[in-house]
């Protein structure tokens, strides 16, 4: 695989870096190790148009879905696409590391101050981090591994258990292939499913697979049903694997082939699983859905040995406890003086009372003090100190313990950053809107704010000269106008025990 020209490393010293975001690193993973192969980098201008009106790249060649790159509109202001020593730019992990760099012949303005860049990529540095960097082999090493002849590939995005495993023998043995199995481990499965723990739940129904090479591969999601299965199908291919069993809507494209397997059903009669058409209905259980799993699981109750094996049971339930014993982040947001503070003040206390859960109170006032120092009311300094509070109660919240905060949190996005934030740490998210009309805080105006605001000595107010986006997807909405502190706690307490948070009061 080509991966550009070489540039002298003092000028790739000098040059540009910057971090791309989670999907374009995982793209960028896949070109380097040529798993995208024809690519050779980001795509630009003149290979987009085409593949909007062919479907093809503008050389003819067949491919299934955009692969770019966007950098700040100054970064790509700054680069001369005619000089190789001054069209570079360095691209690092999350953490700074070089891992590429890319030669850009194209540039273009895309949105809210990105530029699109194309151009060819090749490889600095050691390599990607992160757990299980052993099964992130090239697709050339794998093909290497592999036996002669046919090839099943399986992408495991979630967890096998009893049916899947019965389809993947059945399948291997009627091909008489080798088994390929491909982990996507670039970030949280569709059940949410850290990737770390989806290769050990892999792992641990290795011994009811034939004969299998393991790969974990760098796929994200885009959102796209028909081409991500195109987009996988070609990264199949480039491992080497000839037929491919789909658990969806798999679709080919480039001849392979596609096995999508009848519905198994579970024989009460002898315990067997087989074709559910071949099991009179009265003696017949159907495979559980991904949701009746994780009800199972929540509830802390076991899941059934007939469904799936003892050893990936455990592993599920090690990464997803019931919910009293998961972390959580209890988010509150809402105008000034709509009670928030003091509510999540409130629900603090009397979850320390109890002693079940660590709690950890960020308060707006003392984040702002403590954590986001120097910041503004811009709405950028705005997302910032949001996003750090989702951050931090995040971590509390991925070490199992109750992260509460109550910003005000006027805007969507960073609401649902911290959302995301959350459940990328393996915890769970309530967000609680105190949904207190702004003219009741006006007329509490404890702070004396809003009177300020109104008077024009105070600007970036919410509700008066900043606008509050009221969120549509809190599980929880509140309206303090005739609702005590005591009674609006008792509200969001009796949430949490109904939903398995916590743990009911004695007595």
């Amino acid at each position: 695989m080509n991966n550009g020209s070489m540039l002298p490393e003092d000028v790739l010293r000098d040059a540009p870096s910057y971090t791309p975001r989670p999907h374009e690193l995982a793209d960028l993973e896949l070109l380097l190790s040529g798993a995208y192969a024809p690519l050779t980098g980001f795509l630009g201008r003149a290979d987009l148009t085409a593949l909007r009106r062919r479907g093809r790249l503008a050389d003819g060649t067949s491919w299934p879905v955009a692969v770019t790159l966007e950098i700040p509109a100054e970064m790509a202001g700054a680069l001369d696409l005619d000089d190789p020593v001054h069209r570079t730019v360095v691209l690092t992990d999350p953490e700074g590391a070089p891992v590429a760099a890319i030669e850009a012949t194209d540039t273009w303005p895309t949105s809210d101050g990105l530029w699109g860049v194309g151009g060819p990529v090749r490889r600095m540095g050691d390599g990607t981090h992160g757990p299980f960097q052993r099964l992130r082999r090239t697709p050339e090493e794998v093909r290497a591994l592999l036996p002669p002849g046919r090839v099943l590939g399986v992408i495991a995005d979630r967890p096998l258990h009893r049916p899947q495993l019965a389809q993947i023998a059945h399948a291997a043995r009627t091909l008489a292939a080798h088994l390929l199995i491909l982990i996507p481990v670039s970030g949280p499965g569709p059940d949410g499913l850290p990737p770390e723990a989806l290769v050990r739940a892999i792992f641990t129904a290795r011994d009811r697979m034939p004969p299998a090479t393991i790969v974990a591969v760098p796929l994200l999601p885009r959102g796209d049903e028909m081409r991500d299965a195109l987009l996988r199908a070609r990264v199949a291919t480039a491992y080497g694997v000839t037929h491919v069993l789909s658990t969806g809507d798999m679709l080919s494209g480039g001849g392979l082939r596609v096995l999508v397997p009848r519905e198994l059903a579970y024989d009460n009669r002898d315990g067997q699983w087989r074709w559910r058409d071949d099991i009179p209905p009265r003696n017949r259980r159907l495979a559980m859905t991904p949701a009746e799993i994780d009800d199972l699981l929540d509830r802390g109750f076991p899941l059934p040995e007939w469904h799936t094996p003892p050893a990936v049971a455990k592993e599920l339930t090690r990464v997803r406890p019931p919910r009293r014993f998961r972390g959580l982040v209890v988010f509150f947001t809402g105008f000034s003086g709509s009670g928030k503070s003091t509510i999540a003040r409130g629900l603090a206390d009397t979850l320390r009372e109890s002693g079940e859960r660590t709690i950890t109170f960020l308060d707006g006032d003392v984040v702002r003090r403590e954590l986001s120092a120097g910041l503004g009311f811009s709405r950028a300094d705005r997302d910032r100190n949001v996003r750090r509070i989702g951050w931090v109660a995040a971590e509390v919240a991925r070490h199992r313990g109750m992260s509460i905060a109550c910003p005000i949190a006027p805007y969507e996005d960073a609401r649902a950053a911290v959302r995301a934030m959350a459940l990328e740490a393996g915890a769970g998210f309530v967000l609680v809107h105190v949904a207190t009309p702004l003219e009741v805080c006006e007329q509490r105006d404890r702070k004396g704010l809003y009177a300020r605001a109104r008077a024009g000595q105070l600007r970036g107010m919410t509700g008066i000269d900043d606008p509050y986006e009221a969120p549509t997807d809190a599980e929880l909405v509140i309206d303090t106008t005739t609702m005590t502190v005591p009674e609006a706690i008792e509200v969001v307490l009796g949430y949490l025990v109904e939903s398995g948070w916590v743990e009911p009061k004695l007595g």
